[in-house]
């Protein structure tokens, strides 16, 4: 594998310093308040590795992406996560009510089985947040712009841009985690699903 390493570092400060202030990166956060945070980092860095893909694949034609529904379609996205925030229970929560039973062989396995399913769920939930709001971002434009600029070096372009978004998911995701242990956990969710209902109501209002 032949990096163009002067290239590799300036694509990766650009995408980096671009993603740390989008709402991907604060979606990312708040999906780590709530939810196991390796599930999350799967789930959002399988995104981002097929949105950089497609990125490099079809370079400046992303321009022409119907922007409308691509907001809608986003934006509905975040009002459903608002509301599975808002009346779904923790996966913690789950957790402790396991914990708190008499653990034999069957109710073991039920738990692992549970465990699954939870992490599964996590990480088709944070893949299809971030793939849809990812859409026409200005992280995947910019990569795209870029692959089509040094088109002779689009490994550097897709393994740079990649790799700095997943560097800013694993500050989001840690400072996620870190912070649910700091903030009791029905304020988390009053702050999380009044953010999301406000990242869905941007989407709506720019599609108009």
């Amino acid at each position: 594998m032949i990096i163009n390493w002067p290239l590799f570092l300036s694509v990766f400060s650009f995408i980096f310093l671009a993603e740390l202030p989008d709402k991907t990166a604060f979606a990312t956060l708040l999906m780590a308040t709530r939810s196991k945070p390796v599930a999350v980092f799967s789930g959002v860095a399988l995104a981002f590795v097929v949105q950089s893909a497609i990125a490099i694949i079809f370079g400046g034609l992303l321009s022409l992406l119907p922007e409308k529904w691509v907001h809608i379609a986003a934006g509905l996205m975040f009002f459903g996560f608002a509301w599975h925030t808002w009346f779904h229970r923790d996966e913690e929560e789950a957790e402790e009510i396991h914990d708190v039973e008499n653990i034999d062989e069957k109710t073991l396995a039920q738990k692992h089985l549970s465990m699954r399913k939870m992490f599964l769920t996590t990480f088709t939930k944070a893949f299809t947040v971030i793939f849809i709001a990812e859409w026409g971002d200005i992280t995947q434009l910019a990569t795209a712009t870029l692959a089509a600029k040094y088109h002779h070096d689009l490994l550097t372009v897709f393994v740079a841009a990649t790799l700095a978004l997943w560097a800013v998911t694993v500050l989001a995701v840690i400072l996620g985690h870190k912070l649910k242990h700091l903030v009791h956990i029905d304020v988390l969710k009053k702050i999380s699903t009044l953010v999301f209902i406000v990242i869905g109501s941007y989407f709506i209002y720019t599609s108009i």
